[in-house]
Order: structure tokens, then C-alpha cells, then sequence
């Protein structure tokens, strides 16, 4: 079985993230494995692109940025995030079966 790169725990969802740094643009991209990419524009210098990707993802979940918590991968670009009661779900994570 295909390990997932969402699960739910309660209300908090946690995510297994492939992060890219110095990208063009903020985005959510596909599911690669069981990681979901995301790039983001902030270079990666003493955590700042994962700073960067809080933010933005707070914004894309409805959430605010105390709501997200960096479990592991601050400075790495394998990360998991746990954030708390989503508002919105990105349309890939709504498509996973699994979540």
C-alpha cells in the first residue's frame, strides 16, 4: 500500500512536504511519492524559505501562522507540518482518497 503524504489527526492535518526554495513563484504542486511539492520564492538561508512557506500556506489553508507547526525539516527540504482545523483544503488534497 502506497504510503500517504496527508493524514488527518482529528481535526489537525498532517502533511509530508517536498519543498522548493527560489522558485518563480508560491505554489502548491502535485503529490510526488508521499510528499506534496510546494515551492516557494524565499531562499533558503537559515529557515527563512520554510518561514516563507508557513505563510503562504496559511494563507492557502485559512488558517493563521500559529496554527502551523514545523514537526521536523526546518532547514531541510523534507518536512512534515501539522496545521490546525484547515479552513480550506487545496484541491489536491481534496482529490487524495487517503486524507
Amino acid at each position: 500500500m502506497k504510503k500517504p503524504f496527508c493524514i488527518w489527526e482529528g481535526d489537525t492535518l498532517v502533511l509530508n512536504i517536498l519543498g522548493t526554495p527560489n522558485a518563480k513563484r508560491d505554489a502548491i504542486g502535485k503529490v510526488k511519492g508521499h510528499q506534496l511539492c510546494v515551492s516557494v520564492t524565499a531562499v533558503p538561508r537559515a529557515g527563512r524559505a520554510t518561514d516563507h512557506m508557513v505563510r503562504f500556506l496559511a494563507d492557502e489553508f485559512g488558517v493563521s501562522v500559529s496554527d502551523i507547526q514545523v514537526v521536523f525539516g526546518r532547514m531541510n527540504v523534507n518536512k512534515q507540518l501539522r496545521i490546525k482545523a484547515p479552513k480550506r483544503l487545496p484541491s489536491v488534497i481534496g482529490q487524495q482518497e487517503l486524507c
